[in-house]
């Protein structure tokens, strides 16, 4: 789109970005003032606040009050990428998000068994223990559940790859939705495998593994499926 079709919040919004890639700056690192930013760019106060909210509003920055506007976590990713909160009938979803999921989470375990180094296994070993144990408590196991599918990601250290976490998070919410307390067992027991072969860069196993938990999921949607239908 030409320059001059956008406003000039936009265009600085593209410019702050611009800074943000050039500069090395990274997740977590504080942006400078709107003082400072307004005097970089030459432009007013209030175009740079507009340019932020455009930009938090994307998951670019974020702006904790009394500390300042800083880079956010989520690195530019939506939290729902595709739309999925506005598809009324979640059975239908979840059946056709896990058709996807089947498609590209076991080959992401595979790549994360050949990837892994050692942080990314111990990160994904905490996110196993944690989803574990809150399953064994009785409490709420869905952030978790995130958590550990997230790190799976990480470990194929494919810079593409954690960006596709939100179509899988939101899988896993509207999973856990409809199932409540099924396959608990499953789930820690699938876990575990998955954390064991991407561990030992078992690459073959690690693919199984996973593919044997999305098989059970896939089980209990159906059967929700067959006794409303």
């Amino acid at each position: 789109m030409p320059e001059k079709n956008k406003s000039l919040g936009e265009q600085v919004s593209e410019q702050i970005t611009k800074l943000i890639i050039e500069n090395h700056w990274d997740v977590g690192d504080r942006l400078p003032s709107e003082y400072e930013l307004a005097r970089m760019l030459g432009v007013g106060r209030s175009t740079v606040r507009e340019a932020i909210r455009a930009l938090v509003s994307r998951n670019v920055l974020e702006v904790r009050r009394g500390a300042g506007t800083f880079i956010s976590k989520k690195c530019g990713v939506a939290d729902d990428p595709l739309g999925l909160a506005f598809i009324r009938d979640k059975l239908k979803l979840a059946q056709d998000l896990m058709e996807i999921r089947l498609m590209i989470e076991p080959q992401i375990a595979e790549i994360a068994a050949t990837k892994a180094d050692h942080d990314g296994i111990e990160a994904l070993r905490l996110a196993c223990i944690e989803t574990e144990n809150k399953i064994l408590a009785g409490q709420p196991h869905m952030d978790a559940d995130i958590r550990f599918h997230t790190a799976i990601a990480s470990c194929s250290n494919n810079l593409v790859m954690p960006n596709l976490i939100p179509i899988i998070s939101r899988s896993i919410e509207v999973f856990i939705g409809l199932t409540v307390k099924t396959l608990l067992q499953e789930t820690i027991e699938t876990h575990r495998e998955i954390v064991s072969a991407i561990a030992e860069h078992d690459a073959h196993r690690a693919h199984d593994a996973m593919l044997l938990h999305l098989v059970y999921n896939r089980r209990t949607i159906d059967d929700i499926v067959r006794r409303q239908g």
